[in-house]
C-alpha cells in the first residue's frame, strides 16, 4: 500500500507525472464541467422532491429547511445554546450537540439578507455543494485525471441520500471544507489545510478526522524531507483547534472536560465498536417487511467496507485513508440513530474514488448511462425518503 501524497499516492515518482505538472488554469476551467454535472443531478433531485411532495400534499420547502436537525440549527440562531427538549422516552436533548459553524453562517446571512435562518441554511448548502464538487473534481483529477475527477463529483451527487446535500443540514458545508482541506494536504499547502480543517472541526464532530488526515500527511512529508518546516507545523497546530475549542467550551458549560460526550450520551449516541448497530441489523432480519430494512443496512455496510478495502488496495494516499477510516468508524460504530448511518457516511467521498476510476475507464456512453441511472434512482429515493421517515 502506498502512503504518499502524490497524484497516484506513490510519492515523488508519481508527483512528477504530467497531470501533476499541468497548469492550474486549465484544470480550474475543466472543473466547471464537474460543478455543472453536480448541479444538474441535484436539480433533478429537487424536482423529484417538489413533484412527490405536491402529490402528497406536503411542502418541499419545509421538508428541506424546517424539519429534523434544521430546526435545531434555527433554534441556536434564535436563542443561542440554551435549548433542551425532553423526549417521550425521558431523554433530555440539548442543542449543545450541534456544532456552531452552520448556525453562525445562518445568523450572519439572516442579518444581511431578507432570509430567515432556515432559508439561510438552504443558501449555505446551495453554495457549499458546488464547492464540494469542485474540490472532489480537483482531488480526482490530481490522483487519476480529468474523467475520474468529473465522475467522482457526479457520483457523489447521485448517492441515494444525496438530497441531504440540498437541505439546511451541515453535511454539504462539512464536506466542502473537508474536501478542500484534503486537497490542500495532497498539494502540501499546510497552512491552508490547517485553517480549513479547523473550520471543518467547527461544523461537525467528525471534523477531527480532517485534522488526523493532515497529521498523517505531515508525518509522510516529514519522513520524505527529513525535516519539519514552519508551514507544516503551523498547519498541524491549527487543524484541531476548531473541534477542540467547541468541545472544551461545552465542557466548561457542563462543568466537566467530558461534557460534550455527556451531551451525546443524552441523545443516545456513544462509541461501542458497532455492537448496538450490529444488534439493530440482526433484529431487523427476522420478519416481513422489516427484513428488507435489515438486508438493506447489511448490504450497505458491507458495500462501504468493501469500498474502503478497494481504496486501500488501490493505493490511495494515506491522508485520504485516515480521513475515510475515521468517518466510517464514527458512523458505523456509534450506538444510536441507526437510520442516520447513510447520511453520516456522506462526507466519506474517497469511498467513491474506486467507482469513479472504474467508470472513467468505460468507453462510449457507458459511464453517462450509469451516472444517469444513479441520478434518477437517487432523485426518486430522496423524494420518497423525505416525504416518509426522512433523516433523523
Amino acid at each position: 500500500m502506498s502512503v504518499g501524497l502524490g497524484p497516484t499516492g506513490r510519492g515523488e515518482r508519481a508527483a512528477l507525472s504530467t497531470a501533476a505538472l499541468s497548469s492550474a488554469a486549465p484544470v480550474a476551467r475543466r472543473a466547471w464541467s464537474a460543478v455543472g454535472a453536480f448541479a444538474a443531478i441535484r436539480a433533478l433531485g429537487l424536482l423529484a422532491l417538489v413533484l412527490w411532495s405536491r402529490a402528497n400534499d406536503k411542502d418541499a420547502h419545509a421538508v428541506l429547511s424546517a424539519r429534523w436537525d434544521s430546526l435545531w440549527y434555527v433554534r441556536v440562531v434564535e436563542s443561542g445554546y440554551d435549548f433542551t427538549l425532553t423526549a417521550p422516552d425521558g431523554r433530555v436533548l440539548s442543542d449543545l450537540a450541534f456544532f456552531p459553524l452552520l448556525p453562525w453562517l445562518e445568523q450572519a446571512l439572516a442579518a444581511v439578507t431578507p432570509l430567515g435562518p432556515g432559508d439561510a441554511g438552504l443558501l449555505v448548502s446551495a453554495v457549499a455543494g458546488p464547492l464540494a464538487a469542485w474540490a472532489l473534481y480537483l482531488t480526482g483529477h490530481h490522483l487519476h485525471g480529468h474523467r475520474a475527477g468529473l465522475l467522482l463529483a457526479a457520483v457523489w451527487a447521485a448517492v441515494p441520500v444525496g438530497i441531504v446535500q440540498s437541505m439546511a443540514y451541515s453535511e454539504a458545508l462539512f464536506t466542502a471544507l473537508a474536501a478542500w482541506a484534503l486537497y490542500a494536504v495532497l498539494r502540501r499547502r499546510w497552512v491552508e489545510a490547517g485553517l480549513l480543517a479547523s473550520l471543518a472541526g467547527l461544523t461537525r464532530p467528525v471534523g477531527l478526522a480532517v485534522a488526523a488526515a493532515l497529521w498523517a500527511g505531515a508525518v509522510v512529508e516529514a519522513r520524505r524531507t527529513r525535516r519539519v518546516d514552519a508551514r507544516l507545523l503551523t498547519g498541524a497546530v491549527l487543524a484541531p483547534l476548531g473541534a477542540a475549542g467547541y468541545v472544551l467550551w461545552v465542557g466548561a458549560r457542563r462543568g466537566s472536560v467530558f461534557g460534550y460526550l455527556h451531551v451525546q450520551a443524552e441523545w443516545g449516541n456513544g462509541f461501542d465498536g458497532g455492537l448496538a448497530y450490529g444488534k439493530f441489523i440482526v433484529d431487523h432480519l427476522g420478519g416481513w417487511p422489516v427484513v428488507l430494512a435489515g438486508l438493506g443496512m447489511l448490504a450497505g455496510t458491507a458495500l462501504a467496507l468493501w469500498a474502503y478495502g478497494a481504496c486501500v488496495r488501490g493505493g490511495q494516499p494515506l491522508p485520504l485513508l485516515v480521513y475515510t477510516g475515521i468517518v466510517m468508524a464514527l458512523a458505523l460504530c456509534s450506538s444510536g440513530y441507526f437510520g442516520s448511518k447513510p447520511r453520516l457516511l456522506l462526507p466519506a467521498f474517497p469511498l467513491l474514488l474506486p467507482v469513479a476510476v472504474a467508470l472513467s475507464r468505460m468507453r462510449g456512453v457507458g459511464a453517462v448511462g450509469v451516472v444517469g441511472a444513479l441520478s434518477v434512482a437517487s432523485a426518486v429515493y430522496g423524494a420518497a425518503w423525505l416525504n416518509g421517515s426522512g433523516p433523523p
